[in-house]
């Protein structure tokens, strides 16, 4: 995908590629998704049924749309891009191609980058969780828990992968059951997990939460 010809303009003062690397530092920070960026946040985070709202820049600057955000990460990713051309075998570029693009909320793009990588490198564990979660928030439930699946037999112990296929059970599915299944395999597969209280938290949540009718 080429650069866009002209890009937002910057109120700050700023070289535009300066004010786009601001940015998008602040967006990295500003996503959460999978269960090892939850660190500071409440496990209902993981997934909703809608992104996050994007973070704004630094100072008194509006949020961003999210065609701005489109255009930043056209601009940030474009140099990776032009590489991938010359080198398209290469799964981390397609994968650091891909955070850019989710880290801006363009979760169909990055969709297509993690593909691309998982093609290139099936068993990379942690490329599949995070397709997962684009596919979720691009509106894809169906997907996203077959990609869990998926890295679930590589890795049946896979933290984020447990987890978020509870989470997206839960919240995409109203599959308590599944959900409840998915994080108990969680907490049995990972004895020491850290964030052990707010997990059983979740099980007992959704095991007193009424069943929805379809």
């Amino acid at each position: 995908m080429a650069a866009p010809q002209s890009h937002p303009a910057s109120h700050s003062g700023l070289p535009a590629k300066q004010a786009y690397g601001i940015a998008l530092i602040c967006l990295f920070l500003g996503l959460v998704i999978g269960y090892t960026a939850l660190r500071k946040q409440p496990p209902t985070a993981v997934v909703s049924s809608a992104p996050a709202p994007p973070a704004g820049v630094p100072g008194n600057h509006p949020k961003l749309t999210l065609e701005q955000m489109r255009q930043m990460a056209d601009f940030q990713a474009s140099t990776l891009i032009e590489k991938s051309k010359t080198d398209p075998k290469n799964a981390q570029l397609l994968i650091q191609i891909a955070g850019i693009y989710q880290a801006t909320h363009q979760f169909k793009e990055a969709s297509d980058y993690f593909a691309r990588a998982l093609k290139i490198d099936p068993k990379h564990s942690s490329a599949r969780t995070q397709l997962a979660s684009c596919l979720y928030y691009s509106g894809d439930v169906d997907g996203a828990l077959a990609q869990l699946e998926q890295s679930l037999k590589g890795n049946p112990k896979d933290t984020n992968a447990l987890f978020n296929l509870g989470m997206i059970k839960y919240r995409g599915k109203n599959d308590n059951a599944g959900a409840v299944a998915a994080w108990e395999q969680l907490l049995k597969s990972n004895p020491n997990l850290d964030r052990k209280p707010e997990v059983e938290q979740l099980i007992a949540e959704a095991k007193s939460a009424p069943i929805a009718k379809n």
